[in-house]
């Protein structure tokens, strides 16, 4: 336990175990935060730990930083004890082969977010801004008296990031690709948003799955049968082993989120002839729609962007949610009404030399990425009475 001095009432403490706090505990605070993302929740956490996905064993140590008042959960971060890079889409890989080639040690290092999870959201999970404040200087003054090279916090949002630039941490940038609901009618009145040549594309991609036989289906929550996370578990392997990897997430996490958060969960199946052959699985919120996981076990061309984009926008004006987050990375979703959003990530550096010339890097870095969404923009498959102003 650490006593805040700039807080009086308030301290913290490093846990290593969800249970210590409790799920009913958990979530209370992720609802006070205003958080309805389910990968904050205390059940999405919980079964990424006890599935061993993200564990000691993995790379993965639990520190979770947390902030009290008196018996009140007033803040957490989702902090590990990190021993390699993977899992994260921030990449600092360089800068961890940069302190090899020095002699000094990258790794272990300091990580805050959802592991294997590149989706923005809390990591400041507070009920108020004061506490914002007290928990974003606290997580640096804790990196700053421990022995570990750095700490970074990856995909928070603008308003956290602010909050840990002063506290000392360096701001980073990057790019993703999400589909926002215009409040369209339909699929077809999406399309009508979109420009001609754009709108073609997708209709023709569409009759090519239509004319190889496939039928598509989408679950929700308990819907989602046994055999459907059969399919769903040869797909996704099936997904990595075509990359030469090895899944991050595995069976038992799967159903155990099955279990604990079944109303979070969105699964679309297609068939050809009666056989599954494919899957794309989502989780989404009372505003939002998160793309995460596609398989295959049979090819068909355009299968992938029907599973994991048409039919997920579909579902998504169904809803009346009001985006659609298809994912990391994915310059092709451009061309399917997805536009470019800046995502950000935090880092500071122990190494007095080697904060400095990532400062600079970074300083250079964005200059590049903001042009680059410049020109995403000029490339929208919107029609220009629909894009963002």
């Amino acid at each position: 336990m650490n006593q805040l001095a700039d807080g009086a009432d308030y301290c913290t403490r490093v846990v290593d175990d969800l249970a210590a706090i409790g799920e009913a505990k958990w979530n209370a605070l992720v609802a006070a935060s205003g958080s309805g993302n389910p990968f904050v929740r205390y059940e999405f956490l919980h079964a990424l730990h006890s599935s061993g996905c993200a564990a000691p064993r993995s790379g993965w140590e639990m520190q979770y930083l947390t902030l009290w008042r008196g018996d009140q959960l007033a803040g957490a971060v989702p902090l590990y004890r990190k021993h390699h890079s993977y899992g994260e889409y921030v990449f600092d890989w360089a800068w961890a082969s940069a302190y090899q080639q020095h002699g000094i040690h990258y790794y272990p290092k300091w990580l805050a977010a959802i592991p294997f999870t590149p989706v923005p959201g809390a990591r400041l999970i507070v009920r108020d801004s004061h506490h914002q404040t007290l928990l974003a200087h606290a997580l640096v003054s804790h990196a700053r008296e421990s022995d570990m090279s750095s700490l970074h916090v990856l995909f928070a949002p603008p308003g956290e990031i602010e909050h840990l630039a002063d506290a000392g941490m360096l701001t980073r940038r990057a790019v993703q690709f999400h589909w926002f609901n215009r409040d369209y009618s339909s699929f077809d009145d999406y399309l009508v948003s979109l420009a001609q040549p754009k709108r073609k594309k997708i209709r023709a991609e569409k009759r090519k799955v239509l004319t190889e036989g496939v039928v598509l289906e989408r679950k929700v929550g308990r819907d989602i049968s046994d055999s459907d996370w059969d399919l769903f578990m040869r797909c996704y392997a099936t997904t990595y082993a075509a990359h030469y990897s090895t899944p991050y997430l595995n069976r038992r996490f799967f159903l155990q989120i099955a279990r604990s958060m079944p109303e979070t969960l969105l699964m679309v199946v297609a068939r050809r002839e009666g056989r599954p052959i494919a899957t794309a699985l989502a989780l989404f919120d009372h505003e939002r729609l998160y793309g995460r996981y596609w398989g295959a076990v049979e090819f068909v061309p355009c299968l992938h962007f029907e599973t994991s984009y048409y039919q997920m926008i579909e579902f998504a004006i169904e809803r009346k949610l009001k985006v659609f987050e298809g994912g990391a990375q994915g310059e092709h979703k451009l061309a399917r009404g997805f536009e470019p959003v800046t995502t950000y990530s935090s880092h500071w550096l122990a190494h007095p030399a080697f904060a400095d010339a990532v400062e600079r890097y970074l300083q250079r870095e964005t200059g590049g990425i903001e042009a680059y969404v410049d020109e995403l923009n000029e490339r929208s498959a919107l029609r220009a009475s629909s894009s963002v102003e």
